[in-house]
């Protein structure tokens, strides 16, 4: 569903990655672009960590619209771009660019999109213990906007980078003055009583092993409510084991689309249709299953 009638003024967005084989975004985005009538075209393109000044110059020598920038880039994109937006500023991690005349600036739609992912599900952040597992760029937002909102955090992480959870703890201090427990992803147990929601931000679960989860079956009988941000498969081991324990349940599917439409409104001005971004992210996610 891309754009047939390509011209000079055709404006062009991009994914920036490594890898970007297996993204949703140019499906989404592309999708949009035509359901809005838009003169827009999304495309992905791997970039190596060492192109990656290049890469960003080149997009700027271009004069691209925007980007979405993934892993492993979204840290070492900061220092290239000519401003920040003041969330993305605070996280450290930007995954969606707007090229203004020339300028390009920074911004973070994870942490957003992973926001309005839960309120839409109903729920608030306000007052909850959370329990975060992880702590890369994806953590790091997520974290953030939670601490943000009034919850309060409890954030686990493999022993060998424990240190990753520990500066997103000190982060989340500096700038919110709220304190965050942490601890080794083998101490689950202890960290889960009394968490009214559980989010894994790691890849675990995530296809080809698609038959692990970040969590034993028997420890998920009291937590009410569980965000996987993997989204590919679309119902995780986690997920599925969630939803058999009673848990409410949000699929990374949701966060992907929202992320994906708060960039689309910065790069055009117009209201994304996150309905159908989502459908066709839904589509896709799919076929990879069949």
């Amino acid at each position: 569903m891309v754009n047939k009638n390509i011209s000079g003024t055709t404006k062009i967005c991009a994914l920036i990655g490594d890898p970007v084989e297996h993204t949703m975004s140019p499906v989404m985005h592309n999708a949009a672009f035509q359901k809005m009538g838009l003169d827009y075209l999304y495309l992905p393109f791997r970039v190596r960590p060492k192109q990656l000044p290049q890469a960003v110059a080149g997009l700027k020598a271009l004069n691209v619209a925007g980007f979405n920038v993934t892993i492993p880039h979204k840290v070492a994109v900061l220092p290239l771009l000519d401003g920040l937006d003041p969330l993305a500023e605070k996280i450290g991690a930007v995954n969606t660019v707007v090229n203004n005349n020339g300028e390009l600036r920074g911004y973070n739609t994870d942490a957003e999109g992973f926001l309005r992912a839960l309120l839409e599900h109903g729920i608030k952040p306000q007052g909850r213990n959370v329990v975060v597992l992880g702590a890369g760029g994806a953590a790091r937002a997520i974290a953030y906007i939670l601490a943000e909102k009034g919850a309060r955090l409890t954030i686990l992480n493999r022993q060998q980078e424990l240190d990753w959870a520990e500066n997103i703890a000190q982060l989340i201090l500096d700038e919110l003055h709220q304190e965050v427990k942490v601890f080794e992803l083998g101490d689950i147990a202890n960290a889960l009583p009394g968490a009214s929601l559980l989010v894994n931000a790691t890849s675990v679960g995530m296809s080809p092993a698609d038959n692990a989860s970040p969590v034993p079956a028997g420890l998920l009988a009291k937590v009410p409510a569980v965000f996987d941000v993997v989204y590919n498969p679309l119902k995780t081991k986690l997920l599925s084991e969630a939803a058999a324990a009673g848990a409410q349940t949000i699929s990374g599917v949701d966060m992907l689309a929202w992320q994906g439409a708060l960039a689309f409104e910065k790069w055009t001005g117009k209201t994304a249709p996150i309905d159908l971004m989502r459908e066709e992210a839904v589509k896709m996610l799919e076929q990879l299953e069949d």
